[in-house]
């Protein structure tokens, strides 16, 4: 099923209000922008906050933000549909895109039949040897966070920390309850409880043959 013309509308909005987005984006200086809006600013992988944040800046006067909620999870933006906001680095082993949870985007797609999904495809650079930029981070939130510290006491080495991303393009992918049914899946574990958490939908980055629906490149 092709995409609708308000689901299209939704493109051609978005395409005018981020055509101004910055491509390059400083670990540091991102980070405390991050933090002076109160945004997400002491997560390990700032830097898809910080597009989320990015967007959310250029799109809230056409965009409804955030979109809406089904059961326990809320979209990122709601247009015509609901749409979700992905950053993915270009240089790397893992290609797959993890999205929302299945239960949400089968809701969504029922209530209004198509979802969107917006991803950025990033070059990224990484801490050094030192960990010069995940001690800067670690000092600026007060000390090492709790998971941190739990996986000190499990002997596990913390992986590198992103300092640096600069974006290569926009990919606007559309889903609908046919494209969904042919989509991976991720288990997400288990609650606190022990009940197990819904499973969200995984997009191969590599295979978007009837997904993609249009591209900004930068």
């Amino acid at each position: 099923m092709a995409a609708s013309t308000s689901f299209a509308s939704d493109i051609a909005t978005a395409k005018a209000a981020l055509a101004d987005l910055p491509l390059v984006w400083e670990g540091k200086t991102s980070v405390l922008e991050l933090k002076a809006a109160n945004y997400h600013w002491r997560q390990m992988e700032w830097w898809a906050f910080y597009f989320e944040y990015l967007c959310q800046q250029r799109l809230r006067r056409a965009f409804q933000i955030p979109g809406e909620r089904f059961g326990t999870v809320g979209f990122d933006l709601k247009g015509s549909v609901n749409w979700d906001l992905k950053a993915k680095a270009i240089k790397s082993d893992n290609h797959t895109c993890i999205l929302n949870d299945c239960i949400a985007i089968d809701a969504t797609i029922a209530a209004y039949g198509e979802h969107g999904v917006l991803v950025a495809l990033c070059d990224v650079e990484y801490n050094d040897v030192n960990r010069t930029f995940q001690q800067w981070h670690s000092a600026l939130k007060g000390g090492l966070s709790a998971y941190e510290k739990e996986r000190r006491t499990r002997t596990q080495v913390s992986r590198y920390r992103k300092t640096r991303a600069e974006l290569a393009e926009l990919l606007f992918l559309r889903l609908d309850a046919s494209k969904v049914a042919g989509l991976g899946r991720m288990n997400q574990g288990r609650n606190s409880n022990g009940s197990p958490r819904p499973q969200k939908y995984m997009i191969d980055l590599d295979d978007l043959d009837g997904i993609l629906v249009d591209r900004m490149a930068f």
